[in-house]
């Protein structure tokens, strides 16, 4: 659903840390928290998959999140459908992502009006997850990173994907046409704006060995991660 850039955590300097829309949560002691950035298409779930398997890291994933906070009952459910309107419940009264794409993908107010309720308590939600992790590495993922989430991680890596991987993927595992594919990717960070972010660039255009070998390669030797 979301494409725009999160407008998400604000820096947190002391115990506290602040998130937009006037949050607070204590930062807790934590082991190795890494921010995993790319766009839509890129490949992100199977380098998760591997840092789980293999390196026993918890993932998060911010979209999960945010559907999650849609349900019936959390957070941003009320707030969504006042906003919106009864017309983007579906028939079982939740929330139906597609009527509210639609509602929302051609209107740039009503977008930002939907993003300024998510991804507050999306970020929040995240975060708090993240810190509550005390004995595994955590990964958090997400295709809309910021300076800020960049400043909460220990170390941020973008997985590179070609324009043309990432359309083929997009089109053969999901069934996008070539314009939702193109319109979503162009509502991204650009790749430079990936890599201005970025402590280190996978290149995800050859095969899963090649890819899981820079993630191997990264992660050599570094304390708090089992091998």
């Amino acid at each position: 659903m979301a494409a725009d850039e999160m407008q998400t955590l604000a820096a947190a300097m002391n115990p506290y840390a602040k998130l937009s829309g006037g949050i607070e949560f204590m930062e807790h002691k934590r082991p190795f928290l890494l921010g995993l950035i790319g766009g839509v298409g890129a490949g992100k779930s199977t380098v998760l998959s591997f840092l789980e398997k293999h390196y026993h890291f918890h993932v998060i994933q911010t979209d999960l999140t945010a559907r999650r906070l849609l349900e019936p009952g959390e957070a941003a459910y009320e707030k969504v459908v006042s906003l919106l309107g009864p017309g983007v419940l579906g028939p079982d009264g939740s929330i139906d992502r597609t009527a509210m794409a639609g509602m929302i993908f051609k209107d740039p107010t009503k977008r930002q009006a939907v993003n300024a309720i998510t991804h507050p308590l999306t970020w929040k939600a995240v975060m708090e997850e993240a810190y509550a992790c005390k004995k595994c590495p955590v990964v958090i993922e997400t295709a809309l990173p910021s300076k800020e989430f960049r400043d909460k991680c220990d170390e941020m890596w973008y997985l590179y994907t070609s324009e043309e991987n990432r359309i083929s993927r997009l089109m053969e595992s999901r069934g996008y046409s070539l314009e939702k594919s193109m319109a979503i990717m162009e509502s991204q960070a650009s790749d430079e704006e990936f890599r201005a972010l970025a402590d280190a660039v996978i290149d995800n255009n050859h095969s899963q060995e090649c890819t899981a070998a820079q993630v191997r390669e990264l992660l050599h030797g570094r304390e708090g991660i089992d091998t």
